[in-house]
């Protein structure tokens, strides 16, 4: 779901309605080191390995048996329960949403099969595209436009190195890395 704007008879915005602050973008319009830079804090062997990164699964497996929990799921599967998730609030399904968010092992083989059919049939690429214009990134703004103009008044496109880390390191934990309320566990992350 994208805002919708009511404009004035010369075409000027005289406001914007929405439930997500979202403004959907091509990838081609989001800055490379905004990609680069999600990519590396979520997945950095993303375009290495298949739905299903088994390094980072089993890195996970290990350090939670060791009582430090950590997420081992792939940039597509992450994308995958986003959807799962949206989707679910859109249709006002409340168990198709717990469902979605459920600590269980049965959540992310389901997760899992989803993400392999998507990789069969998207590529890396639009992947990364869509989970840009999907991901929360807190205060607000979902997808990475929307975010970009929120907290640095810009454009996805112009974001530089300093913002496009900043905005990575939000999607993991948007409520408590939010920089208008926590700046500095915001930059700490």
């Amino acid at each position: 779901a994208e805002r919708s704007r009511l404009l004035n008879r010369d075409g000027s915005v005289l406001a914007y309605f929405y439930d997500e602050n979202r403004v959907v973008k091509p990838l081609a319009d989001i800055a490379p080191i905004m990609r680069t830079a999600q990519v590396a804090i979520e997945d950095h062997r993303f375009y290495e390995h298949g739905a299903m990164d088994l390094t980072g699964t089993l890195r996970a497996l290990v350090r939670s048996s060791q009582g430090n929990t950590q997420g081992g799921s792939s940039l597509t599967q992450q994308y995958v329960r986003l959807v799962l998730v949206e989707t679910a609030e859109a249709n006002g399904d409340a168990t198709a949403k717990a469902l979605a968010t459920e600590n269980t092992i049965a959540r992310k083989v389901r997760e899992l099969r989803y993400a392999i059919a998507m990789e069969k049939t998207l590529s890396k690429d639009k992947i990364l595209e869509n989970y840009l214009n999907i991901a929360y990134y807190g205060d607000g703004a979902y997808g990475v436009e929307a975010a970009a103009r929120h907290y640095f008044n810009t454009s996805a496109a112009k974001l530089d190195l300093a913002q496009s880390a900043m905005l990575a390191g939000l999607v993991r934990t948007p409520v408590a890395t939010n920089p208008v309320a926590h700046p500095t566990v915001a930059i700490e992350r």
